[in-house]
């Protein structure tokens, strides 16, 4: 079938002889009796096992052929791996998993485990093929106890028939993997048809099967997980307290749910491979999950190490794996040869059910093999030998799967290589069909999951959530707010107008939570959630341990899971050591399920320069080039207090409604400031408006804000952050000199307000862009770049932040923008 396009190892040829030399045992078993004396599983059930691996497998062969001729854009294979079918037998289809890019036999398992328990589809099936028993599939904690006496177990001990009537194993049993393996073929030829990547990226993922995507990740998948077990514990708690599901706008997966997606008694299951323990990411996940159980929190989730002990070429030293797994406090070890089935399977099984009991995290630590190298291109004779590569072809786990069949009578060498045959060609009829679909043709078919945009919702969400303040929920908003709710508590900081907007967002949203390094307790380390943990409890405003990855992991995770996260990052500097959790994580959730799965999450970000009396580079961060550069990321900026509530609750329903992600950056040195242009003005302070205006004050994604001084006709300042106050103040001293000034506040660094920077420049042909991050990948260029593409032909001139890190004390004002140098850059540019 696919034979001629192994790889040197003759894969293919190796398997079949080895099946074919098989001796035939001295007598049948029913296959419905345990695979043999002492196994969990019955013969069908080991049935299932071999056919869900032999679809990996073929999968994997089809792969290379379609690579041979420059149709296939993915090779990386699970040959080797097909043990962790066994994995996905011993959980419930409905644990939510997310999947190792060498998993793939886990995921036509659990594949077949959703066909079992959906109505007959109308896809034909191969001839002589039988559904599957869903009782073998999706009952895999209904373990037999091979001492007691069943229904199945023949009356006759020594039948005088060898093989008795219906002993004989069904024939083709694909027809449950059709749907997965067309999916996976569909990925590997970036098919726009493959219904949930959409020929993006090759990925494992479905929503009815309880996967959530991921593509050729490193460990990076790991803190989600860990999130995504402290958020189904916190819901399954909140659930059985009778937790009240409110009006607020629903959150959670593509279908908006209010609730989580998955079952209350759900655990998480994560694989990786073995070279992965190494990452920060993994070491991240590993150890919050082992912090959050020492400190008597619950995290339900199962880690499962695929290890064949190779990172490409590099090994793992003998017994590191091992070590490094064990010791990871708080977490429970378990461990199985991937190559047995039945101790898998046994294994797994034992795993799964003491983390569904006890809701505390485990690890699986399952031995494999890698055959057919890293991927097509690489040539594994480069650094491994003859013997090496044999004895890894002796622990086949597809083999060793056939082997037990035969062995124990319940289908003969010749029987096995007759599915595996009518499985290769079904794989081989499906890769031809699927190679005539469309790719994605344009830039705009491509972009189009990556991030939706509906304004009109997001600002009807806004006056829904007004209406409730202001009527059905009035007097609980009264109650969190002590009698006195915040639009009468006087003119505002910063830090108190963001306050006051995350307390009307946990009232609005019930599965709103708050969380990061010192935000309940302590209410910030510059007081900015004061008060919140006291009025909505420890569930929904808590502290985590300081590590920047589990943080936004643990968002992550909560967002996939129905909540609203939102953690705080405490220091931008911080954020550096975490963006990957942001730019391959959380902003690529969508664009790689086409919105099947969302991660909402609203991270907020204490940042900029301009501490007085406390600084240094880790906190006075003036770098935001990485958060721009990632696509469909919102990344927000208040200045002032009445720009604050109004842009964090656009945020907060953008991301409710459209699955956003969005970055809140709190500029440090304005969160207490109170004036503008001399020492007792407060006009840096600002009414917080009352619900009936939030509709009339609404914010959108992408719009600025423009301040006119004078005239406005002779000079236009474009700045955000720390930038308001100072153009402000330039603009004053110019308007003595008699410059007319508009100045410009972006509030959205992503997306800009294009728009309003084209018409605003426009208006006086002259612009003045104040920029005070770096001069190199700040955010100036992005506005001059907006502005030669619009065609703009006036005059132009930038005022920035050095290429320098901040130092401590006097001397950041050497490398910092300043009101002096912005007035006369103005001028400099008025004398052209």
């Amino acid at each position: 079938m696919l034979s001629h396009v192994t790889t040197p190892q003759d894969l293919d040829d190796r398997f079949r002889e080895t099946l074919a030399a098989l001796p035939a045992a001295g007598r049948r078993r029913d296959p419905a009796d345990p695979v043999n004396d002492d196994a969990p599983l019955t013969g069908a059930q080991v049935l299932d096992l071999f056919d869900a691996q032999v679809t990996s497998r073929q999968l994997d062969l089809a792969g290379r052929w379609l690579r041979s001729f420059g149709e296939g854009f993915y090779t990386i294979g699970s040959a080797g791996h097909e043990g962790n079918a066994a994995v996905a037998a011993a959980l419930r289809p409905t644990d939510p998993a997310l999947l190792h890019y060498r998993s793939g036999a886990f995921y036509c398992l659990r594949a077949a485990q959703a066909a079992a328990g959906a109505a007959p589809t109308a896809d034909p099936k191969p001839p002589g093929s039988v559904p599957p028993d869903p009782e073998r599939l999706t009952d895999p904690e209904s373990l037999i106890d091979p001492g007691r006496p069943t229904d199945s177990e023949p009356t006759d001990p020594e039948p005088t028939d060898p093989r008795p009537t219906g002993s004989e194993p069904p024939i083709g049993g694909f027809a449950p993997y059709a749907d997965a393996a067309r999916d996976v073929l569909r990925g590997m030829v970036a098919s726009s048809q493959e219904p949930l990547a959409g020929g993006r990226h090759k990925v494992f993922g479905r929503a009815d099967l309880a996967i959530v995507p991921t593509t050729s990740t490193i460990a990076s998948h790991l803190p989600r997980a860990v999130g995504m077990g402290l958020a189904v514990e916190r819901l399954r708690r909140l659930d059985s307290a009778g937790r009240r599901t409110g009006a607020g706008v629903r959150v959670g997966s593509g279908a908006g749910a209010a609730t989580a997606p998955w079952p209350p008694d759900a655990i998480v299951v994560c694989s990786f491979g073995d070279a992965s323990v190494n990452h920060a990411s993994a070491t991240a996940a590993f150890n919050t999950a082992g912090w959050y159980d020492h400190a008597g929190l619950r995290i339900p989730v199962l880690f499962v190490c695929e290890d064949n002990g190779l990172g490409i070429s590099v090994r793992s030293p003998e017994g590191w794996v091992e070590a490094t797994l064990r010791a990871r406090p708080g977490i429970r070890y378990f461990s199985a040869d991937g190559a047995d089935p039945v101790q898998t399977y046994a294994v797994a099984a034992e795993a799964a059910t003491w983390v569904r009991r006890n809701r505390r995290p485990a690890v699986l630590h399952l031995r494999t093999v890698r055959l057919m190298g890293h991927a097509g291109a690489d040539a594994e004779s480069a650094y491994r030998s003859p013997a090496e590569l044999a004895e890894d072809l002796d622990r086949d786990p597809v083999v060793a799967t056939a082997r037990l069949l035969v062995d124990a009578g319940v289908a003969t060498g010749e029987e096995l290589l007759a599915r595996y045959d009518e499985t290769g060609w079904q794989v081989r009829r499906l890769a031809e069909e699927v190679l005539g679909e469309p790719k994605l043709a344009s830039a705009a078919d491509v972009v189009s999951a990556l991030a939706p945009r509906r304004p009109v919702r997001v600002a009807r969400a806004v006056g829904d959530a007004a209406a409730r303040a202001s009527g059905p929920g009035a007097g609980a908003r009264a109650e969190a707010f002590g009698g006195k709710p915040p639009e009468l508590a006087g003119p505002m900081t910063l830090a108190q107008s963001i306050n006051a907007a995350l307390a009307d967002g946990m009232l609005d949203h019930p599965q709103m939570a708050i969380f990061g390094e010192d935000v309940a307790a302590k209410g910030g380390v510059y007081g900015v959630t004061k008060g919140l943990r006291d009025r909505f409890g420890a569930a929904r405003v808590f502290d985590t341990l300081l590590d920047e990855t589990s943080v936004l992991g643990l968002g992550l995770g909560a967002g996939l899971a129905g909540m609203l996260p939102v953690p705080e990052i405490q220091y931008l500097a911080y954020l550096h050591n975490a963006e990957d959790q942001l730019r391959g994580e959380a902003a690529t959730m969508q664009f790689f399920s086409r919105g099947a799965f969302r991660n909402p999450m609203v991270v907020r970000v204490a940042g900029l320069a301009y501490q007085e009396g406390f600084g240094g580079h880790f906190h006075n961060d003036n770098s935001v080039a990485v958060l721009r550069d990632v696509p469909g990321l919102v990344v927000a900026v208040p200045a002032r207090p009445d720009d604050a509530a109004p842009m964090l609750r656009t945020c907060l329903a953008s991301a409710a409604v459209d699955g956003s992600v969005c970055v809140f950056v709190e500029p440090i040195a304005l969160y207490h400031t109170r004036d503008l242009y001399a020492d007792g003005d407060g006009e840096w302070l600002a009414g917080y408006p009352e619900p009936g205006a939030w509709v009339s004050g609404h914010v959108p994604i992408g719009r600025a804000r423009v301040y006119r001084v004078g005239s406005a006709d002779d000079l236009t300042i474009i700045t955000f952050g720390n930038g308001v106050r100072m153009s402000l103040r330039a603009a004053a001293v110019l308007a003595e000199e008699g410059v007319g000034t508009r100045v410009v506040d972006l509030r959205w660094l992503a997306p800009l307000p294009v728009a309003d920077i084209i018409r605003e420049s426009s208006a006086t042909g002259r612009v003045l862009v104040v920029d005070e991050t770096r001069r190199s990948g700040g955010v100036g260029e992005g506005v001059i770049a907006a502005l030669v593409d619009a065609g703009y032909v006036g005059a132009a001139r930038r005022v920035a932040g050095v290429d320098s890190f901040v130092p401590l004390g006097p001397a950041a004002r050497q490398v910092l923008v300043s009101a002096e140098a912005i007035t006369d850059g103005a001028r400099t540019l008025l004398a052209r």
